[in-house]
């Protein structure tokens, strides 16, 4: 009995302490812990469930909104159908939405296997069994250039005048070929495939509206996208720096933050690796450039250099030097028609085309040219500087970039964290650059002024340079010191200035209808050294390993994107028919 009893107490005792030591946290801790992992084990087991279940409520609500947008527009709306605003542009963006997922998730899936089996691989093995035939390639250049020489003839007979241009296309690629790097090493299939693209761009964007109106249509809707990012910027700093005084650092290069956070998400999802693969498996087919190379050509269309360059940003670090060639061409010879980080500087009206049309330039040629200088900038630059490296970026070979995030969020504050180190790169050189000219002008002023002429510049002296060169673009002789003197005033300053100088001149009717237009084309380029050195910046803050191979290539760069912007505006005068001036 004595034992019972103690035992008895004993066992009083450790309920006691249990509860003296019992806390409520640690048991809700506890509680909590078991109940996330009964959710994770539900969410294991019934993933396919659940997946199917998400998949047909997003459907059923993306089909419910467009009946509802559908019965609205039918009954209450007095908007017209247009693809490009409205209910028209929700038709667009689900048929192409759908179009992909049905090809990808029903039509790829049940007979993508037994195409690319029987199909593609006999296509394949009969191209490239015709290719090695001597005589067959050849015949198919001849052919080719057959039906370019038949085209032109056929639509320049009333307007021979017109295939001037035809000089300085040869003269600007004899030039490339004489100062190439490497002239035994050029890749002849990238530099004709480039030049082929550029003239069928041409023929698509120039001479059919429809083409010209989907580009626009597109272009406007990035730049809605991007203008996003000054609604962030004014809530930082302030209407009066971002929208009424514009002040550069304030209103312009913040939008980087916005862009950078982007891209890093749509990496951490996969997409932005997707996208780049089928891309650049397009491309490289084509061309055979490499995948960050036909990204850059294609994003430079509709972003501008500082965040083209951060779609392919993991791999900035293993680039050959003439991928970053590429890359520094392509963002010198394109204005895209939206998203730069000066593009959004004019946003406050739209666009920077609202800008240059502010100035007399007609938009239809900005876009236009934008994109017939995405396939030059590959042509043009790899005959510059062709590649003489295994490149670790082609479709067969590219690495695999290991995610450095966890989670979404994770990437987003990364990504625009890691805009503030480009932000202060592109500022430091944009004030070096700029004030390193302006002290070019002011020795080249003191010198002139001694010999009685104090206005003499830079400008005044690439203008008189470029005379020839406007003559062999289609510019009448009378007017090409006027087109030489704008050029010369882009190459020094920028294509805003340019531009504005070019509204002038027409306003006065100092220029034909003709050399309107190739100046136009011509001026539509980064090539300036304020540009330069936003470039420079950004990818040397993205990838500081490669600052001595982007110091020996930007010069040669800078004369690509010069070139490849002549090159626009020679096809364009080729194509571009006297009576649609």
């Amino acid at each position: 009995m004595a034992v019972d009893k103690r035992k008895e107490i004993n066992g009083v005792n450790n309920i006691t302490h249990e509860l003296l030591d019992y806390e409520p946290s640690g048991w809700f801790e506890v509680t909590l812990s078991k109940t996330g992992s009964s959710i994770d084990v539900f969410l294991k087991k019934n993933k396919p469930v659940i997946k199917t279940t998400f998949i047909f409520i997003l459907n059923g609500l993306v089909i419910g909104f467009f009946f509802a947008c559908l019965y609205y527009w039918i009954n209450f709306s007095s908007d017209p159908l247009e693809l490009c605003f409205g209910f028209g542009s929700l038709i667009a963006l689900l048929s192409i939405v759908y179009f992909f997922i049905i090809y990808f998730l029903v039509v790829k899936r049940l007979f993508g296997k037994w195409f690319e089996r029987v199909i593609w691989t006999k296509v394949r093995k009969t191209s490239s069994r015709l290719w090695k035939i001597i005589i067959f390639r050849w015949l198919l250049c001849l052919a080719v250039l057959a039906a370019i020489a038949f085209y032109l003839y056929w639509d320049t007979r009333d307007a021979p005048e017109r295939l001037i241009p035809l000089i300085g296309l040869c003269f600007l690629l004899i030039m490339g070929f004489v100062f190439s790097k490497h002239p035994g090493r050029i890749n002849w299939r990238c530099v004709t495939m480039g030049l082929l693209i550029q003239f069928l761009f041409g023929v698509i964007f120039i001479r059919w509206d429809t083409g010209r109106y989907a580009l626009q249509c597109f272009s406007n809707k990035v730049a809605t996208f991007l203008s996003y990012g000054l609604d962030g910027s004014e809530f930082v700093f302030g209407e009066l720096l971002v929208r009424k005084e514009q002040v550069f650092a304030f209103s312009t290069l913040p939008v980087i933050f916005f862009f950078s956070m982007l891209v890093e998400v749509l990496f951490f999802w996969g997409a932005l690796q997707w996208f780049c693969l089928k891309l650049g498996s397009v491309l490289q087919a084509a061309t055979g450039t490499t995948v960050c190379e036909s990204i850059i050509a294609v994003g430079n269309i509709f972003l501008g250099m500082s965040e083209s360059v951060l779609l392919v940003k993991p791999y900035l670090p293993i680039l050959t030097a003439s991928e970053l060639h590429v890359i520094m061409s392509s963002g010198f010879a394109t204005v895209s028609g939206n998203g730069s980080a000066i593009i959004v500087w004019w946003s406050i009206v739209g666009t920077v085309l609202a800008a240059y049309i502010a100035f007399g330039a007609e938009p239809a040629h900005l876009v236009t040219a934008s994109v017939m200088s995405a396939p030059a900038a590959l042509c043009y630059s790899k005959l510059l500087l062709p590649e003489t490296r295994r490149s670790l970026t082609t479709v067969d070979n590219i690495q695999t970039v290991e995610r450095q995030d966890q989670s979404a969020l994770s990437a987003a504050t990364r990504g625009a964290t890691n805009g503030i180190v480009l932000v202060l790169n592109i500022i430091a050189n944009l004030v070096a650059f700029v004030s390193f000219i302006a002290f070019i002008n002011g020795v080249l002023g003191y010198c002139g002024g001694l010999l009685g002429d104090p206005d003499i510049n830079l400008e005044l002296i690439f203008g008189k340079i470029f005379i020839p060169l406007c003559w062999m673009m289609g510019v009448p002789w009378e007017e090409c010191e006027l087109v030489g003197s704008l050029i010369g005033l882009k190459t020094v300053v920028n294509e805003f200035v340019a531009y504005q100088r070019l509204g002038e001149m027409k306003n006065a009717g100092l220029l034909s209808p003709r050399a309107e237009l190739i100046a136009t084309y011509s001026l539509c380029g980064f090539t300036n050294p304020s540009s330069a050195g936003i470039l420079i910046g950004a990818i040397s803050a993205m990838a500081p390993n490669q600052r001595e191979t982007l110091s020996s290539t930007a010069v040669r760069a800078f004369f690509a994107g010069c070139g490849i912007c002549f090159m626009t505006a020679c096809i364009a005068g080729i194509l571009m028919p006297e009576d649609s001036f």
